[in-house]
């Protein structure tokens, strides 16, 4: 490790990796993220009906996804995009659930809404808008749910861990970390995915950290290839939009995969996920066999 990240991040004690605890599962229903598999979340980025959410769920579910995403309430940037459903999205969701087996993210926004969210949803997401709403963070320090926390925009790693310290200090240890690209000069992308986030963070925290390759792309095309450098630096899951017609989606169409793509997705990670696996086991003895007479 190097030595300048001891000072930098141990102080954050409760998420910091230690002798005695080199890492963490979270429990988001019956699904472990943190451990040996490798965690697949998507879905659409907003439940708009209960069609269009039936259909993914079903989709992303047959592909190998473990988790659905949807957001219920949706803090967009302009007061003229869809807000979300609110309260029937989530009984959308529960409905997905059911019917699939898989278990629920979904975003929750504001300190008021958490115990609402928290009877609908298997894990709790924070948004990167949300990341240093510390009101929020505190009370789902108290929710009885594992968080999704999502690196802001312009965090650094540092301001992150701080972040999932605060949920850690109030009493919820269970927490995953996303990284979600971040804003940078580059226009050519949404964000700028920083991959070294991914293995710095597995060096300092004892969190499971998982990509979202979407919001770091805002383009279609680039999700898949993202995904698989994601898996490759030691990633213990994704975040991924998927959606039945991206074209005609209430949001982040762009960079929303259709069913085909994800599936596509999938398969492409297999070597990938093969050179993870390869990295995550202990390094061989050696053992000497004998010497020269």
């Amino acid at each position: 490790m190097n030595p300048k990240w001891n000072g930098q991040f141990s102080c954050f004690d409760l998420v910091a990796k230690t002798d005695d605890s080199m890492g963490s599962i979270v429990r988001a229903g019956s699904v472990e993220i943190g451990g040996d598999d490798f965690v697949v979340m998507a879905g659409p980025c907003a439940v708009e009906s209960e069609r269009q959410l039936l259909q993914t769920a079903e989709a992303v579910a047959a592909a190998g996804a473990r988790i659905l995403r949807g957001g219920a309430y949706k803090p967009r940037s302009s007061p003229y995009a869809f807000q979300g459903l609110g309260l029937e999205g989530l009984k959308i969701l529960r409905k997905a659930r059911e019917q699939t087996g898989l278990a629920i993210v979904t975003e929750v926004m504001s300190e008021q809404d958490v115990d609402l969210v928290a009877e609908y949803a298997d894990l709790m997401q924070v948004g990167t808008r949300s990341m240093e709403n510390y009101a929020l963070l505190e009370r789902l320090g108290t929710c009885g749910r594992p968080v999704l926390l999502k690196r802001g925009m312009t965090a650094t790693l540092e301001e992150f861990l701080r972040s999932a310290q605060v949920i850690a200090m109030n009493g919820n240890p269970q927490i995953v970390l996303c990284e979600r690209g971040i804003r940078t000069f580059e226009t050519a992308t949404r964000n700028t995915l920083d991959i070294a986030a991914v293995p710095v963070l597995k060096a300092v925290s004892r969190l499971p950290v998982i990509v979202d390759p979407s919001h770091a792309a805002g383009v279609r095309c680039l999700v898949p290839v993202l995904a698989r450098a994601a898996a490759a630096v030691g990633a213990d899951g994704l975040l991924v939009e998927v959606h039945p017609s991206p074209d005609q989606a209430l949001s982040d169409g762009a960079q929303s995969l259709t069913f085909r793509g994800f599936s596509d997705m999938m398969d492409g990670l297999q070597p990938y996920l093969a050179i993870r696996d390869l990295e995550r086991r202990p390094a061989p003895q050696l053992v000497a066999v004998g010497g020269r007479d």
